[in-house]
């Protein structure tokens, strides 16, 4: 954990220290998430393929300006943001997506997986911020709301009509 040497009023350096290391991995999480998507945009076949392609899109777009928001905190608070693809496989601590082409429905309940762990990762993060630092809480709150929506679209596609998710990979 590097100290900045400055950082926003109210918040002191090594609190903000602390919470610039919390969003490096919020940034790597996002960078990979956009990235992840645009590989199943390319890779989706089958017949649920262009139901599938064209969801993606607007999710890569908005998780981009997620990627960008989190590294723009990163730098308000006196750190450096780094979102190049070595030093995001060289800290992530997740597995790298498996799936290359395949069935829609195959890519669908794997990214229903990744949803789950980064969702469940922001929230982890926002709870562990709540009294250092609210201005980034309520940034990952915000983003929250995007992505939790963006998994619901997700699971819509392998859920049943009793509520129940298909497992298929």
């Amino acid at each position: 954990m590097d100290t900045p040497r400055y950082t926003v009023p109210g918040l002191d350096t090594d609190d903000a220290a602390t919470v610039i290391d919390l969003l490096k991995m919020r940034l790597h999480a996002l960078n990979d998430l956009a990235l992840t998507l645009k590989h199943v945009h390319w890779n989706v076949v089958g017949p649920h393929f262009i139901a599938v392609h064209t969801m993606l899109d607007p999710q890569v777009e908005a998780v981009r300006a997620m990627v960008d928001e989190t590294a723009e905190r990163i730098a308000t608070l006196g750190g450096s943001p780094d979102g190049t693809p070595g030093t995001l496989v060289a800290e992530r601590t997740w597995e790298n997506y498996k799936l290359g082409r395949a069935d829609a429905l195959e890519h669908l309940v794997a990214l229903d997986h990744v949803y789950n762990g980064l969702i469940a990762d922001h929230r982890s993060a926002a709870d562990a911020i709540e009294e250092t630092d609210p201005v980034t809480q309520d940034l990952l709150i915000g983003q929250l709301h995007g992505l939790e929506q963006f998994h619901w679209f997700i699971r819509a596609h392998h859920e049943t009509a009793s509520g129940t998710l298909s497992d298929r990979t």
